[in-house]
């Protein structure tokens, strides 16, 4: 796994921990599996596109902000 990607999961894990979002209210605010969330989260799983846009709209944060 590339580097960038590993900070980019890392940064979501920080921001919902930040806003004391539990990751089964993320994945169901996001639309997406809890299971999903946890692969996500512990770098199992590289998401796509698609399910970032999800996932930082449920964050409330511009898409952007996790990509810097």
């Amino acid at each position: 796994m590339e580097k960038e990607t590993e900070k980019i999961l890392e940064k979501i894990r920080r921001i919902r921990i930040i806003k004391k979002i539990t990751q089964f209210d993320l994945a169901l605010e996001a639309g997406i599996a809890h299971s999903h969330m946890y692969y996500i989260e512990s770098k199992r799983v590289i998401p796509s596109i698609d399910v970032l846009v999800k996932i930082a709209k449920a964050l409330r944060v511009p898409l952007a902000d996790l990509l810097k």
